[in-house]
């Protein structure tokens, strides 16, 4: 690979490097500060986020989520984000939703991210993983997760889009209403409402 005034790129260490990583990773692989900002300058690596680059060879991914996943390995997509991704909203959100368990630092981002704090003993229930690019993939609650906790925070995200979604799922073929109450057992917040929704729309 030539920079745009004939020098080689391959002269460093920068194929030796994950397709997205970080500043110290780039120390420790034998960049200086002084190549990697000039490695930056010239566009032969993509700066991600603070302290955070990206190779240029690197396939096309979600430059947004990857600086999420790797600024957080817990970092799931809840809520109208999730819901987005498995097609049962047409709402664009303006802002990532991501959980993290609750306890857990925020990570700075140069991201648009509205965090949320979920209940570490049934974070796991529903998550499943989003493959971003072959070295990184980043947490995604499967659709019935992802109603439940709009259900459950109903208050906060307004109940249009939990019902919207509800009953946009409803139409799926293989959608399983004993399946999903089945895992509102774990959120008492969202198992009453979800029976009463279930009787109206069955």
């Amino acid at each position: 690979m030539k920079s745009a005034d004939g020098s080689e790129a391959e002269n460093t260490p920068l194929q030796g490097l994950p397709a997205t990583f970080t500043y110290s990773q780039a120390l420790e692989a034998g960049l200086s500060e002084w190549q990697l900002y000039r490695l930056r300058d010239r566009g032969l690596v993509e700066r991600v986020g603070r302290g955070l680059y990206r190779r240029p060879d690197a396939e096309a991914a979600d430059i947004d989520l990857i600086e999420v996943a790797s600024r957080a390995p817990s970092a799931t997509l809840c809520l109208v984000t999730a819901l987005a991704r498995h097609g049962l909203t047409d709402e664009i959100p303006s802002r990532i939703d991501v959980a993290l368990p609750r306890g857990q630092h925020r990570p700075a981002t140069t991201s648009p991210v509205a965090w949320h704090w979920f209940d570490p003993a049934t974070f796991q229930i529903g998550r499943t993983e989003l493959r971003l690019d072959p070295e990184t993939s980043i947490g995604l609650y499967n659709p019935e997760r992802s109603i439940l906790d709009a259900v459950r925070l109903r208050h906060q995200e307004g109940p249009e889009l939990a019902y919207a979604s509800l009953r946009r799922w409803l139409r799926r073929r293989g959608a399983s209403p004993s399946a999903l109450l089945t895992m509102a057992r774990h959120f008492p917040k969202a198992e009453r409402p979800l029976r009463e929704a279930l009787e109206i729309l069955l």
